[in-house]
């Protein structure tokens, strides 16, 4: 049932709306899967190379073709050229097509190939932002803060202090700092002593902005194998909200339903992050039964998230519709661990659009004071 819900309310969706027809995504994947063909490193760095330029492009690729500026793009040499341009005037591209023929990587194609479903390049997230849509519908402007972001306390590349003058600079009143946990060590996962140190920090931002900004105390949990988390329940009650998110296990095939359920019902966690850990062309992440977690996560209200990092794009605007239909609310999140990333936000939001969710039901869009009385119910 919910697949056919969610395959109605696919059948409604224009092209300007639901850009299944991502020029620029389908040109980057075949200059990857030219990658792969490749004998040497050096050789396959050239393709990678002009797959990242053309899939940040905020230009339709087609029109650089009509218009002979192609090979005007930074890293993309008469090679990757002739295969975008074999792919916008024939649909297909012939050398890729004979290099693969001629390969004894077809397999190796194939599986990227099949990893690479429901991801947005820059040009079609633009559309998606672009379109006409209900009011309703979460939007650039009703957007009010990141709340899932790092900075020099873990893995980041930023003072919180400098993440916090970016979010200023995007128009936002508000953020969440969610550096990883104690157990993820190898994403410099902070000791809950450094936890106290940071919040303590936290506190002297929030009271220099006077209550033009605020920033809430996150931490990013590890969900492990059996859907435990590396934080017992009394060091989760340390913060505002907890992010629970998987970082390993993320290459099995075999189900992990009960893991995900364990997570989303552990006391305290406000959030399931990155749900599947799937990146681009790497790996598919979690498998499992998505309905289930995202019945359990609306009855308990853990919200889902949209983890805008281009490469995760997780969960994606197929999901997100079955966890709308499920009654889940949403987070829509950078994941940013530098300045830079704050505009994975972007992508984030992009999605939500495309599985037409409101604002009502995206943590991002609420006041401080239904944040606060949110949090505090996660904790009991």
């Amino acid at each position: 049932m919910a697949t056919q819900r969610k395959n109605a309310r696919s059948k409604k969706k224009g092209t300007d709306e639901a850009p299944i027809e991502d020029v620029n995504l389908s040109a980057a994947g075949l200059l990857y899967d030219m990658a792969a063909l490749q004998p040497t490193e050096r050789s396959q760095l050239g393709y990678k190379r002009a797959a990242r330029a053309i899939v940040t492009l905020p230009v339709d690729v087609s029109e650089l073709v009509a218009s002979g500026r192609l090979q005007e793009v930074p890293f993309v040499g008469p090679s990757s050229a002739r295969i975008i341009t074999e792919l916008v005037r024939e649909g297909k591209s012939a050398s890729v097509e004979a290099a693969l023929a001629a390969s004894r990587k077809t397999s190796k194609v194939e599986e990227g190939r099949a990893l690479r479903n429901h991801f947005l390049s820059a040009h079609a997230m633009e559309r998606v932002h672009a379109a006409s849509l209900p009011a309703s519908i979460v939007s650039r402007a009703s957007y009010r803060g990141d709340f899932q972001m790092h900075s020099t306390w873990s893995d980041g590349a930023e003072s919180i202090a400098t993440m916090a003058d970016a979010c200023i600079a995007r128009g936002w009143s508000c953020m969440g700092v969610t550096d990883h946990s104690h157990g993820l060590a190898i994403a410099k996962g902070m000791s809950m002593e450094s936890a106290i140190q940071q919040q303590a920090e936290i506190d002297r931002l929030n009271a220099g902005y006077k209550g033009r900004f605020r920033i809430f105390k996150g931490i990013e949990a590890n969900v492990l194998a059996d859907g435990s988390l590396d934080l017992s329940v009394e060091e989760r009650r340390q913060f505002e909200y907890v992010v629970a998110a998987p970082h390993a296990v993320l290459r099995r095939m075999d189900d992990q339903t009960s893991r995900m359920l364990a997570a989303v019902n552990a006391p305290g966690v406000a959030m399931l992050g990155h749900p599947r850990g799937r990146v681009y062309g790497a790996r598919g992440g979690v498998v499992a039964d998505w309905p289930r977690v995202f019945a359990a996560a609306a009855a308990r209200q853990v919200a889902i998230e949209i983890d805008g990092n281009w490469h995760r794009q997780d969960i994606d605007w197929t999901l997100a519709e079955l966890a709308l239909d499920a009654g889940c609310i949403f987070g829509l999140d950078s994941d940013g661990h530098s300045v830079d990333e704050l505009k994975f936000t972007d992508y984030a939001i992009a999605h939500a659009r495309l599985a037409r969710i409101p604002s009502t039901r995206v943590i991002n869009c609420w006041t401080d004071q239904q944040l606060e009385a949110w949090m505090s119910e996660r904790h009991g």
